[in-house]
């Protein structure tokens, strides 16, 4: 399917339109994150009755499919690229567009224009910079611009358009899904793919996120419109979302990603998922060898616990383990606790290695349990010593929801 030109020009009220990318095939973003349902570089065109603006861009390669669907609009004239992110999957083909449409400017923030001077080598020239709060005419539709820092880049920004009520949002709110519905249709679904972006994603930046919820319910919204994915036309629904993934609220749930290389970690880990299980813990365990990274993310988005489990390598922790935990530091969940727990031949510093790779985490730390060799009864025991302190710590953290 590289190559292939799929039009895909969709109406969102009058004279507002999609005209973005589909990318049913992708597989990885980032060249970290799994795609298991493709994405979307959704691109929105705006026709007033005096100026047109266009909403973002495309991932470069695609850009012969926001072309084909701007002709397919009959679109002569381009009067403004609002740039709401610098990064490349959203601006990178604004270069095109001011070659196709010469007269066009790109509205940012001052942020936003001195990253894509660095980024795509546009003039200054070519800019309109404008300020938190500033609106700029269309004629009969009016654009207001919502500076949201942090979701994800310093200088990201919202559009607001007054008239029909739609908050053009980029990467807050998106996820990553190839779909023919411009709408959510199936809410559950929705959430799901947008909570695996928001642990992917979003998740290390939830503090300036509660921020950046407050200014956007300030605005009277009827669509929320992200560049990935689709189009909220229940705003609530997301907000809502949003709202509980970023409080101190967690579950009780304890999320333990895993590898085994000659069964004596598996055997512990499958003890004490039944340990945990017994006392009304609800637990997760995941095979990093096996498993998504972005499901692991997002079973962490509001997991009370992590129990990360390890052999030894060469004194050290396996190197996948070593691997999930840094990531697993990066994006910052909010669990309120953690441990290790492993297997070790001779010697080992696979704890405290953990300890050095977790540095992120504002969790309080139980004492971790690493087992010579294969485990035994005296092991089991105190596998079930550490089930039950994480049920106590549950249980005794105002924050932990049953």
């Amino acid at each position: 399917m590289k190559g292939r030109v799929k039009m895909a020009v969709r109406k969102i009220k009058n004279d507002v339109y999609e005209v973005g990318a589909i990318d049913w095939d992708r597989t990885l973003f980032d060249e970290i994150i799994p795609l298991p349902d493709g994405t979307s570089y959704n691109s929105y065109l705006i026709k007033g009755s005096k100026k047109t603006a266009l909403i973002d861009t495309v991932e470069p390669e695609k850009q012969n499919e926001l072309f084909e669907n701007l002709k397919e609009l009959n679109v002569k004239h381009i009067d403004y690229v609002v740039s709401n992110h610098a990064e490349q999957d959203h601006s990178g083909t604004i270069p095109k567009v001011l070659q196709a449409y010469p007269m066009a400017k790109v509205v940012t923030n001052e942020k936003c224009k001195e990253f894509e001077k660095d980024l795509l080598l546009i003039d200054d020239e070519k800019f309109i910079t404008i300020k938190d709060g500033e609106s700029l005419s269309l004629g009969n539709k009016t654009l207001q611009f919502v500076f949201t820092p942090w979701v994800h880049w310093p200088e990201t920004m919202s559009t607001y358009l007054v008239e029909d009520k739609i908050m053009f949002t980029c990467d807050f709110f998106g996820s990553h899904i190839a779909s023919s519905d411009l709408f959510v249709r199936n809410e559950a679904k929705a959430i799901e793919d947008a909570k695996r972006y928001y642990a992917e994603i979003m998740m290390p930046f939830r503090f300036p996120i509660r921020n950046n919820l407050k200014k956007i319910e300030k605005y009277d919204v009827d669509f929320i419109a992200p560049s990935h994915g689709q189009v909220y036309d229940k705003p609530d629904l997301i907000l809502n979302a949003y709202k509980e993934w970023v409080s101190e609220d967690v579950k009780n749930k304890v999320v333990i990603p895993y590898v085994s290389m000659h069964g004596s970690t598996e055997k512990i880990v499958d003890y004490f998922v039944g340990a945990l299980m017994s006392r009304g813990v609800k637990v997760r365990p995941y095979n990093v060898i096996t498993s998504d990274i972005g499901e692991i993310a997002m079973s962490l988005v509001d997991a009370a616990t992590i129990v990360v489990a390890s052999p030894t390598v060469l004194v050290g922790l396996h190197p996948t383990a070593a691997y999930v935990l840094s990531f697993i530091n990066a994006i910052r969940p909010k669990v309120k606790f953690g441990t290790f727990i492993g297997s070790y031949g001779w010697a080992g510093q696979s704890v405290n290695q953990a300890k050095t790779l977790t540095s992120n985490l504002k969790a309080k730390m139980l004492d971790p349990i690493l087992i010579k060799g294969y485990p035994k009864a005296e092991d089991f025991k105190s596998l079930n010593t550490l089930a039950n302190e994480i049920v106590k710590s549950h249980e005794s953290c105002k924050y932990v929801k049953f």
